[in-house]
């Protein structure tokens, strides 16, 4: 029997976008940046993390997988809602996507983006890009967010399994180090309806895949949450630690072996398999120090099912009905709606600051 989808007919898929070839790896860095005044020859220093994966990110692939997942997942249930997929910074673009969607009659639609937490480059930034392509496409659909669903235990039970496999491959009392992208401190006091969100709801998802380890594990282990993919001028403060300092804290405290465990990221795009799986993968050789990366959800059958059942949630709560909000932690299911004062958007750097 179909899913009732109803006020929506479409799915949109929404992502960050990467280049697919070393010849759009500049361009793709300069749709990035724009508005920065960061310099082409800053941006090529850059790029050699995505020349050395031969000039691709992985994100778009993933992205594709993703889209295949979610279209079974949503046959297997009978959602029968067309999936449509547009970036931020590359192709396929955001508005081009939109241009497809007014034209083949989508009124209202409900967007899956690739970013789990609250802050203004993980959310408010993609409602920008919305509301921005909406006013360059005749007849655009309205479109409204899935709430953050890092919480949710679709998401964080991918970790706990990702993280139990990390661990099983390392010496016995290893500890985890939960990495996500760091951000300006700025950023985070202002992220979220009340200031501190990212890092919040972060500690939370933490915490919870902590709980679920001792549970399994019977003991307790060490934790921490650290930073990778620290960008921008040097005199502007990031979250810290790094997570290459924090494999050094770790070496020195004795540590026998550490899971690194990507809770900011939703898959294996270049943050994780540059910063993680090359930089701090090298960093911990160096150190003797035993590492393993937990997998991130990608195209796990609990991570799918999850953002199908959210898109059935958004309709039900649309409709004025009262649908189960799943949620694990402390700090409750997300929201459908943002204020407009949350995350709000932080000066930036001119050019010589950002040189």
């Amino acid at each position: 029997m179909p899913v009732d989808a109803s006020p929506y007919d479409a799915v949109l898929l929404l992502s960050f976008g990467g280049p697919e070839k070393p010849d759009d790896v500049l361009p793709f860095l300069q749709n990035v940046t724009r508005g920065r005044g960061i310099p082409d020859e800053r941006l090529r220093e850059v790029g050699e993390h995505y020349y050395a994966f031969g000039g691709k990110s992985p994100i778009n692939d993933q992205n594709r997988a993703l889209l295949a997942a979610l279209r079974a997942s949503f046959d297997e249930a009978g959602l029968e809602l067309p999936i449509y997929w547009g970036n931020r910074n590359w192709a396929p673009y955001l508005t081009d996507t939109m241009r497809e969607m007014a034209g083949d009659g989508v009124r209202r639609a409900v967007v899956i983006v690739t970013s789990a937490y609250p802050s203004y480059s993980g959310c408010r930034q993609y409602r920008e890009n919305l509301e921005d392509a909406a006013r360059q496409v005749p007849g655009a659909p309205r479109i409204d967010k899935l709430r953050h669903y890092a919480n949710h235990p679709g998401f964080v039970g991918s970790f706990v399994e990702a993280t139990a496999k990390a661990l099983g491959e390392l010496p016995e009392g290893s500890a985890i180090a939960y990495v996500t992208h760091s951000i300006p401190t700025a950023m985070n006091a202002t992220s979220g309806p009340d200031g501190n969100g990212y890092v919040d709801w972060h500690l939370d998802v933490a915490a919870e895949i902590d709980a679920a380890i001792e549970h399994r594990t019977g003991r307790t282990r060490r934790s921490d949450l650290v930073y990778c993919s620290r960008s921008g001028p040097p005199q502007v403060p990031w979250l810290e630690p790094d997570v290459n300092d924090h494999l050094e804290t770790l070496a020195a405290d004795g540590v026998p072996g550490v899971a690194v465990v990507p809770i900011g990221f939703v898959s294996d795009h270049m943050e994780v398999i540059y910063d993680l799986d090359t930089e701090a993968a090298r960093t911990a050789a160096k150190l003797h120090l035993p590492m393993a990366r937990a997998a991130t959800p990608g195209t796990y059958e609990q991570f799918v099912t999850m953002l199908r059942d959210l898109v059935v949630e958004r309709a039900e709560a649309e409709r004025g009905e009262q649908p189960a909000r799943p949620c694990v932690g402390a700090l409750g299911p997300g929201w459908d709606d943002c204020r407009s004062d949350c995350c709000p958007p932080l000066r930036r750097p001119t050019t010589k600051e950002a040189v």
